[in-house]
């Protein structure tokens, strides 16, 4: 097996390892507020978020960018918690709801997803530069893992669509019901990691 194929497999394990959950906590609170028919809503949204990560990770990975990697740490269940928390007070705009096949709309959300990709991007880039050492050429493995990582998040997406799907269409549970319970869940569970997280104490004091 190549390397490429190596690191796109790394790549793809990282963002779906279940130890590892903060990113699919986030993937998770992006899409909680759309259903399978909104798949163009969603494509821009992951879109902007791949957007966002992918310039970190490449910057980060190639060493033209510096930051605290205890801050990252303690930077990504924060963008969690915001995250799931303007989906306590998202309203589909109405001409979508209508139309639900119309082309996606710009929306602040968009923003979002782009900016706290940018930080999640250089939460990737701690493990990538890790698995990396001193390899003299990093650019082929950046693009494999970041594939990899695109591929794991589209995974993570229909699994969360897919749940939507038979909870709103098959189980006829409320659409509002729905993000809130899932909100709530990704809420809490970024909060826990924000209390539990070693570098607050620093900043506090």
């Amino acid at each position: 097996m190549s390397d490429f194929f190596i690191y796109l497999g790394l790549g793809f394990e990282h963002i779906t390892d279940p130890s590892g959950y903060d990113h699919i906590l986030f993937v998770i609170a992006l899409c909680a507020v759309y259903t399978l028919r909104q798949w163009r809503q969603i494509l821009s949204l992951v879109t902007a978020f791949t957007i966002g990560h992918s310039v970190t990770l490449a910057l980060a990975t190639l060493q033209l960018i510096s930051y605290k990697t205890e801050l990252t740490e303690l930077l990504i269940p924060i963008t969690i918690l915001i995250t799931a928390i303007t989906n306590f007070f998202y309203k589909e705009p109405r001409a979508q709801s209508l139309a639900i096949t119309r082309q996606p709309t710009v929306s602040w959300r968009y923003g979002i997803a782009l900016l706290f990709g940018l930080i999640h991007g250089m939460g990737f880039s701690n493990y990538l530069r890790s698995l990396l050492g001193r390899e003299a050429n990093i650019v082929k493995p950046l693009l494999a893992f970041n594939i990899g990582l695109e591929m794991g998040q589209l995974v993570i997406v229909s699994i969360v669509l897919t749940v939507a799907f038979l909870a709103l269409d098959i189980l006829r549970s409320s659409r509002l019901r729905w993000t809130l319970i899932v909100s709530g869940i990704v809420a809490g569970m970024a909060l826990s990691l924000i209390i539990n997280n070693e570098y607050l104490p620093t900043l506090i004091e």
